[in-house]
């Protein structure tokens, strides 16, 4: 329980959400939070500073069906109050004129709207920051699209010469097939400024042989990746593949599911790389994703009960999906490596565990050693390498 002065501390330096005429049985969500609208709702109190992602889905008077969800990312600052209202004919969320949003600031400040804002669940806030670390105010600013609003509705068309798989396209159709959807041509396509990666790659000028390396090892695109458009900074390349699992997951765009595919598919596509020069690269990722797909297959999460189904669950990651098959590739490569990161290697067992209890995976490996366990005295164990400056304390299981 907390204390009458520690929630003081967090009512004055925490940031506010007003959102005015929100209606009644509105699903509503903020990070790993998610409600329905009670008839006296605000808003949302409390909120840590820092970045986070908003979202909601109108319903019908009965509260029974949802339109598609609308998400935006916001980067909220000490004491910040954030003012939306609710604009009943698009039934979305709108900003406010200047001078409104000044008074309702003023108010908020003066605890006038105090007994109709909740306050934000610190409880969950440990499962949001492992899902939104890299994510900065410049991710936000680099990807969000053109008014800041994620939504499927918006993505129509963009996608269509994109290769999907059996899978990807059960979920294109689920994601459209709405009787809240109004047809696309009403909407803008207005899409996420993600960064564009090759799916196979192509050079003119170079021998077959060569072109076949460069496509089973990315490291060379990695690498030039990683200078061309995140300006040489690894936790940029990062903050993206959060960026567009959490509008995956919680925004339910499919854009955001396909981009976080990509740069998975990259990463994990690297075969030098990962013992090479981007050690450290490799070890966050993992975790990363270790992470992200920890919350995405409990059991018992929901995006909404009421409605919306959480879209990463077992069928998503069946057998023969892109996961699997990377995964099973990246797992053999680093049980085969001569040299390894201790980090690496710890953080890529925890994955391999996950993956095996939640899905039942089962990864076959080329000899009798399971997996990527080695007995103490084992010749063929690759070598442990710990830096001088660990890129992460031993990993825990919670």
């Amino acid at each position: 329980m907390m204390d009458a002065d520690k929630a003081l501390e967090l009512l004055k330096s925490g940031a506010t959400l007003l959102l005015l005429d929100v209606p009644q049985y509105t699903l509503f969500g903020i990070d790993t939070q998610v409600f329905s609208v009670g008839p006296a709702f605000k808003g949302i109190k409390m909120i840590p500073p820092g970045v986070h992602f908003v979202f909601y889905s109108s319903s019908t008077r009965d509260g029974k069906e949802f339109s598609p969800i609308t998400g935006f990312f916001i980067d909220a600052g000490y004491s910040q109050v954030v003012v939306r209202m609710w604009d009943q004919q698009e039934e979305r969320l709108i900003k406010v004129p200047e001078e409104e949003e000044e008074r309702y600031r003023q108010a908020v400040r003066s605890f006038e709207f105090d007994k109709h804002l909740g306050p934000y669940d610190l409880s969950l806030y440990a499962d949001w920051k492992r899902l939104s670390n890299y994510v900065t105010k410049s991710t936000i600013e680099r990807l969000e699209p053109i008014g800041g609003e994620i939504t499927v509705t918006y993505e129509h068309g963009m996608l269509k010469n994109t290769y999907k798989s059996a899978m990807e396209r059960v979920l294109d159709e689920q994601l459209r097939n709405s009787k809240f959807s109004s047809p696309a041509e009403k909407h803008p396509k207005r899409g996420c400024y993600y960064t564009p990666i090759p799916r196979i790659i192509k050079r003119k000028g170079i021998e077959s042989e060569q072109l076949t390396s460069l496509n089973l090892d990315k490291t060379e695109l990695l690498e030039t990746l990683l200078v061309k458009d995140y300006g040489g900074s690894e936790e940029s390349l990062l903050g993206e593949l959060q960026f567009a699992f959490i509008a995956f997951l919680m925004g339910q765009s499919l854009e955001a599911f396909m981009q976080w595919k990509s740069l998975v598919s990259l990463l994990l596509g690297c075969t030098e790389a990962p013992f090479q020069t981007r050690s450290q690269l490799f070890t966050k990722f993992i975790k990363v994703i270790y992470y992200q797909l920890k919350y995405g297959l409990q059991k018992d999460r929901s995006v909404g009960e009421a409605g919306t189904s959480a879209l990463l669950d077992d069928s998503w990651f069946s057998s023969d999906s892109f996961l699997h098959c990377f995964c099973k590739d990246f797992f053999s490569l680093v049980q085969d490596a001569s040299v390894v990161d201790g980090d690496l290697l710890s953080w890529t067992r925890k994955l391999k565990e996950l993956l095996e209890n939640s899905l039942g995976w089962e990864f076959q490996q080329k000899s009798a050693v399971d997996g990527i366990y080695f007995e103490e005295n084992d010749e063929y164990a690759p070598v442990v390498e710990m830096l001088d400056e660990p890129s992460g304390s031993e990993p825990t299981t919670s």
